[in-house]
């Protein structure tokens, strides 16, 4: 603060992801990787909550929630489904849960039902609902020789 030199402020070096065909607009909505968004503990957010990045809420969400990760703190209230790639609950979910990684922790509290590859619980957590395996997306059928199975013409006839 009081030194005689002055200490450059390393400029970001663009890269070639960010330099691509997206618009201006777009690079500025996904913002930094590893930075997730806040709703904090005195804010409430009616309707739903769409993007690819993480989530961290304090505050109540009354409207489903689809982002990549969601973390949700002691403060921290959902009121409607959840679709994420990875979930760590420490406050209250009152709707469904889907993800691949689902932790609840001593303090949570999930009132529907959880669809998970990976599910853990803490001691003390409270979950009222159904634990369901999320099942892979079925695999397209063989192609094949085509079957007719409905009789030719004139063979019901006889």
């Amino acid at each position: 603060m009081f030194s005689k030199t002055s200490k450059a402020i390393p400029h970001p070096t663009p890269t070639r992801a960010s330099m691509g065909s997206a618009s201006p607009d777009a690079a500025a909505r996904k913002g930094p990787p590893g930075v997730p968004s806040v709703i904090a503990k005195d804010m409430t957010i009616e309707g739903d909550l769409i993007g690819e990045g993480e989530l961290h809420v304090d505050g109540i969400i009354r409207g489903d929630v689809r982002v990549s990760r969601l973390t949700i703190g002691e403060s921290g209230r959902v009121e409607g489904a959840v679709c994420a790639e990875v979930v760590d609950a420490r406050g209250k979910v009152i709707g469904s849960i889907t993800a691949q990684q689902i932790r609840l922790f001593a303090t949570a509290h999930v009132e529907g039902d959880i669809t998970h590859s990976q599910l853990a619980m803490e001691t003390g957590a409270s979950f009222q609902g159904r634990s369901l395996k999320l099942q892979p997306p079925p695999e397209p059928a063989p192609r094949g020789e085509v079957i007719n199975l409905t009789p030719p013409s004139g063979a019901a006839e006889s």
